[in-house]
């Protein structure tokens, strides 16, 4: 193999985000493989001694704001995500929301639409009573069991 075509294979892997490339063309074998280092803060704490004071202070920062969020749910029956997905307040892009706050919904009531693998996924009230919350936003992605409504 000569030594253009190893530069490419090199540049390759350097450009994508592959960690290793084999490559057999006849009787030659070539590996190559790209090892990543540990992470850089490693270095800067190893540097400054009190770095670490300053890192795990700002890391409990972020901690305070996701427990106050919590409590600043209404009062009712929380609607969870059944599944990962695309949250859509409204069955067409430009259509009117299924629901809003403030609505009365009944049992069986489409509430939102999940997309889960190009398959579109009608939410139901399992309860009625009247919206309170929504408390996702049009197009964000979902994770299982993430809440999405607020029905007392």
């Amino acid at each position: 193999m000569d030594l253009r075509k190893l530069k490419k294979l090199i540049d390759l892997v350097q450009e994508s985000g592959i960690s290793e490339l084999e490559v057999t063309e006849g009787e030659e074998k070539v590996r190559i493989a790209k090892h990543i280092s540990g992470p850089a803060p490693i270095n800067y704490v190893a540097q400054a001694p009190a770095a670490p004071v300053a890192v795990s202070a700002p890391a409990a920062v972020p901690a305070a704001p996701a427990t106050s969020a919590e409590p600043a749910l209404p009062d009712g029956n929380v609607v969870k995500s059944p599944m990962v997905g695309t949250f859509y307040r409204a069955s067409a892009p430009g259509a009117k929301p299924l629901v809003e706050v403030g609505q009365s919904v009944a049992v069986g009531d489409v509430l939102c639409i999940i997309e889960a693998m190009k398959l579109m996924n009608e939410i139901e009230a399992e309860v009625a009573g009247t919206v309170k919350a929504i408390l996702v936003e049009n197009g964000e992605p979902l994770e299982y069991g993430e809440p999405l409504f607020v029905i007392g």
